[in-house]
Parts: structure tokens; sequence; C-alpha cells
């Protein structure tokens, strides 16, 4: 039976299929990075395990700060998409793909300055710093494709290609999972075999993309626009757009980054504690990011055809919907700790009192929702200094000082205080420049 909704909310289904499209395609990434853990936890030595998870953290905070080639893509293209510009569209890809393999090949050749540069200060043993180098250098030649893969993503998102989106992660995680297979156990390649898995995945994908770019468009139409694309104004545009966001990835690396140390320094069960109740909330995130890309690609669709008065009930459904997911997975938490903790570990000293930071961990989950979809409306809306200046005032203002008190008085309560008062700040001040962009839109109707 066809649902019937009014006009005004007739994008509801569109939204929702978008978001299942970019929430499955989410989903493959833990899972295929679950399967290499696997494979190297169950070889003799245990150093490559702890080698390759030591420098894929490194990489994911490196390449996450990258990611505003793709979250500087959908919404630009989307307007573009919405204005029927296909020039735009040609121009947003062409733009940031250059952008992007200036940065990948920035990558390579810097990588030894950067892995001393990341490796220099831990202490590790030997061996597990001989694996991490390993897997370092070769996953990072990886990189110019990791790149271009952000600014394919981003352009097929912010034209709604959801069935790519899909086949792309597909493919990827797939392959990914083949080759950790045949390197790691087959060939015995060890760390080295899980970098070159991830590298070479990451360029089969990319070939794939580019075979469906392609298809999509016409020599002939690449030829006409490549003579527009030095456009002084619009690569600023772009640069501009893309720095914010850097900024704003930073902010969001940071506060993370600190809130892993601060809680390690509090013993090993704080630790373990706060990590368990952080992949919950990256658990909920991966559902929230998709629906958080439908929300992007829609807003900026509808800001491009001008028909603003849609981003009202837009607003609405994703926050609504988002509010929920974050409820649904804290409520879960808070009735049946037991079950999901012990899901995730059979150490009963970890699990036995992380009740009382579970109210926390709900606050968390619904404000970092919120703010999560929020930040999604206004990359929609291409406003990176937003974005920007939400997540400086909120580390500045909200996260920095209680993490001071945090450390002062060596308490985890006061941590998750820090962690939650940037989650709130940015949802409220958010909010209302959300709130004033309707003011806006309905003040020109």
């Amino acid at each position: 039976m066809k649902l019937i909704f009014p006009s005004q909310y007739d994008f509801v289904p569109r939204y929702f299929r978008l978001a299942l499209a970019n929430v499955l395609s989410n989903i493959m990434i833990p899972l295929a990075n679950l399967v290499s853990i696997i494979f190297l936890g169950h070889l003799k030595e245990i150093h490559h395990f702890a080698g390759v998870a030591l420098a894929g953290n490194l990489l994911n905070s490196l390449y996450f700060v990258l990611l505003f080639l793709r979250m500087g893509t959908t919404g630009v293209t989307a307007q573009a998409v919405g204005r029927d510009d296909r020039e735009g569209v040609l121009l947003v890809g062409l733009r940031n793909c250059l952008i992007a393999l200036v940065l990948g090949i920035a990558l390579v050749l810097l990588q030894y300055p950067l892995g001393e540069l990341g490796f220099a200060r831990l202490n590790v043993t030997p061996e597990i710093k001989s694996s991490a180098l390993a897997y370092f250098y070769t996953q990072i030649w990886g990189a110019p494709a990791v790149l271009l893969n952000f600014v394919l993503m981003g352009w097929f998102l912010g034209q709604e290609k959801k069935g790519l989106v899909v086949l792309l992660s597909v493919v990827g995680n797939g392959v990914k999972i083949a080759f950790d297979y045949l390197f790691i156990i087959h060939l015995g390649w060890e760390s080295t075999g899980a970098g070159v898995s991830y590298a070479t995945s990451q360029y089969l994908s990319l070939l794939v993309g580019l075979i469906f770019v392609c298809t999509e468009i016409q020599w002939l139409e690449v030829r006409a626009v490549v003579g527009k694309i030095w456009d002084i104004r619009a690569i600023k545009f772009i640069l501009t757009l893309d720095g914010n966001i850097f900024i704003n990835n930073l902010v969001l690396m940071f506060t993370s980054l600190t809130f892993y140390y601060e809680g390690a320094q509090m013993g090993t069960i704080i630790y373990a504690q706060n990590v368990l109740l952080l992949q919950i909330c990256n658990l909920s995130l991966y559902i929230v990011e998709g629906l958080g890309f439908g929300t992007e690609t829609l807003v900026g669709n509808f800001k491009g055809k001008g028909t603003k008065e849609q981003l009202v009930p837009l607003a609405g459904v994703s926050v609504l919907t988002a509010l929920l997911v974050g409820m649904v997975f804290g409520g879960v938490c808070w009735l049946f700790p037991d079950t999901v903790f012990g899901l995730l570990t059979n150490h009963m000293e970890i699990i036995q009192n992380i009740n009382i930071f579970i109210p926390w961990l709900v606050l968390v989950l619904v404000c970092s929702s919120i703010a999560f979809i929020l930040d999604g409306y206004f990359l929609g809306l291409a406003k990176g200094r937003t974005l920007r200046n939400v997540s400086l005032v909120a580390f500045g203002v909200g996260f920095l000082p209680a993490d001071v008190a945090a450390v002062k008085f060596e308490s985890n309560h006061i941590l998750w205080l820090a962690i939650f008062l940037f989650d709130v700040i940015k949802m409220v001040m958010l909010g209302v420049q959300m709130l004033r962009t309707f003011a806006v839109t309905v003040h020109r109707i």
C-alpha cells in the first residue's frame, strides 16, 4: 500500500531511501575492519594486531580531517542539481578531484616524515612499532585513491545516486576482505599485507567509480568545461568551504582524542569502560550519519531549486528521526546494560560499575545525534563557516574548561560532562542558526 503524505512532506520516501542506502554503505566499513582484526588477531604474533591497530588509528584520524573532500562536495553538487546546472555539477566534481589528487600525492611524498612524526613519541615495543610502520608505509600509497573516492562518494550523493554509493562501498570493502585473507593469511605478509590490501581495494573501488563516471558524462562535456576549472572565484569558494570544514573536523578529532587520552590517565578500567561506551556512540552514529547524508543532499537540492519552504519540514523529519535513533540506542543500554556490554567483553571488572556512566551515554547519544543531523543541514547549505565557528565555541566554552576540571579532580564523570557540553552547545547553537535560516526563508517567500 502506497502511503500518502501532505504535499510539504512528499520528500519523505525519497529521504528515507537515501538514508537507507547511506546506512548500508556505512555499515560495510566497520564490518570490513572487523574481519581485518579477526585475521590479524589469529596470527601467532600479537604485535602485528597491535601495530596495525595503532597505525590504523593514526591514518583514520588523518583521513577524518581530510573528509572535507566528501563533505564539501555533496551539498554544492546537490545545489547544482537543483538548479539543473549540468555544467556546475561537472565543475564541482572536477575541481574537488583536482584538490584530492594534489593532497593524495602530497601524503605519499611526505609519508616518511609523517610516519616518523606520528610514531616518534609512542612508548611501545620495537616489534609493535615495526609492524605499525610496515602497515603505515604500505597503506599510505592508497591515499590518492582514498581522497578521490571521498570526492566521488560526495559527488554521487549530491546527485542522489544511492545505488552507486552502496555499490562502491560493497566493492571496496568486499575486495578488502578478500585481499586481507589473500595477503595476511594465505601469503603470510602480516602487517604489510593488511596495508597492501587496504590500498589495493581503494584503487579498485576508484576504478569502478570512474567507470560509472564515464557512463554518466561525455568526453565532449568535459572538454567544454575544462577551461572553466580555474575560475578564481569558484576555486576561492571551494577552498574556503573546504578549509572551514577542515578546521571543524580538526576540532572534532582533537576533542575525541583528548577524551580518550584523559580517560586512559585515570586507569585501565576507566579507559576500557569509556571505550565500550563510545563504541555504542559510534555504532549509533553510523546510522545517524546515513540520515545526515540524506539531509545534506536534500537541503542542497531544495536550495538549488529555490524551494526553501521545504527546509522546515525536512529539518523536522530528520531531527526527529535522529532523536529516535539516539533514544533507542540509549534506552537499550539503560534497560539491558549487562546484555549489551556483555556482548562486547567478558571482563566482569569492566562491566561491573559501568552502569554509573550510562546516564551520560544517553545524554551524549541524544545530543550528538541531533548535532550530527544539523551538521548535515548546514553542509547542504554549504555554510562551512557556521560549522567551524560553532565547533570552536563548543570546544573552548564547553569541552575545554570541563576537561581541565576532570584532570584536576581525576573524575570520569566530569570528563563525560565535558563531551556532553561539547555536544549540547553544538546542538543548541546550530539549532538557533537553523531557525534563522527559516526566518530568512519565510521572509523571502
